[in-house]
């Protein structure tokens, strides 16, 4: 199994095209991490297994923090079949201001999961500095009897620094692809020369935190009793917040202008969801305690 991708490489030294690639496989002492390889400051120590051998949790470490102009960062996850894996990070990503050439600065999380194999991709959340130029990009891959759930939260600005996002650029977009074909694309793109979208009664009504969370699919119609307490969370939720279901997928988005608030949110609805999916109930990564 190779799903790495190639990278070009950069020559200034305050640039970095680092890459990624995990292997998840079943074996008699449950989900393994098989293959983990990597180039430049991304890498993972090893899996953890609070909810014991059949469950996997990764922490992805990245200790420069953030992506500064030209920097391109890779993802690529593979979960062979039976496999579950969680996948987060210990603190939130960044977006730095870009330098006048406007080089870009990417993100490609690639995650795949085969026959029956469950992947969960629950990052903390990306901040986006003003003036940054950033492409984040996840595209997601399930083979038959696959399960996903996974969020973004994504903040605009710095505004507890009195820093908004007043100017910068950012593309944001999730794919899910089943069986070969697109079920579910949620694209988001802010410009200096599209400042509706962010400021808009359609858009994101002035909020600085834009969330989105996504589970699926589901071999059944979600249980009225579970759908009915998602309503009620994003109901009782600080800024605005619902529920819909798009096909065989459920999808929550948030708007706020912190990120706490949407990741607590998010954690809450990640159980009855969790539960109806996998039959597993939420057991929270103990790197989100620290």
């Amino acid at each position: 199994m190779n799903s790495r991708v190639q990278i070009p490489q950069t020559t200034q030294a305050s640039q970095w095209a680092a890459w990624l690639t995990l292997g998840f496989r079943h074996g008699a002492r449950g989900t393994q991490l098989a293959q983990c390889e990597h180039q430049g400051p991304l890498y993972v120590q090893k899996p953890f297994y609070p909810e014991g051998p059949e469950c996997a949790h990764v922490y992805l470490l990245h200790p420069p923090g953030g992506l500064v102009s030209g920097d391109h960062l890779q993802i690529a996850v593979r979960a062979e079949d039976n496999t579950h894996a969680l996948l987060t990070t210990p603190g939130a990503g960044r977006a730095y201001k870009a330098r006048p050439d406007r080089t870009l600065q990417h993100q490609h999380i690639a995650l795949s999961a085969n026959k029956n194999a469950t992947l969960e991709w629950l990052p903390q959340e990306t901040l986006l500095y003003p003036n940054a130029r950033a492409r984040l990009d996840t595209d997601i891959q399930l083979d038959e009897g696959a399960r996903f759930i996974g969020w973004d939260i994504t903040c605009l600005g710095l505004p507890a620094s009195q820093q908004p996002f007043d100017s910068g650029e950012v593309s944001q977009r999730i794919q899910i692809i089943e069986n070969g074909r697109i079920a579910l694309r949620e694209h988001l793109h802010l410009s200096d020369k599209n400042r509706t979208a962010l400021n808009g009664s359609v858009g994101l009504r002035e909020h600085s935190v834009n969330g989105f969370m996504v589970a699926g699919p589901f071999k059944e119609p979600f249980s009225e009793e579970s759908l009915s307490e998602l309503r009620i969370q994003c109901a009782e939720f600080s800024g605005l917040a619902g529920v819909t279901q798009v096909g065989r997928y459920l999808v929550i988005r948030a708007l706020e202008n912190r990120a706490e608030p949407v990741k607590k949110l998010f954690i809450r609805c990640w159980s009855p969801i969790r539960k109806q999916l996998c039959d597993r109930p939420a057991c929270e990564p103990r790197i989100w305690t620290t």
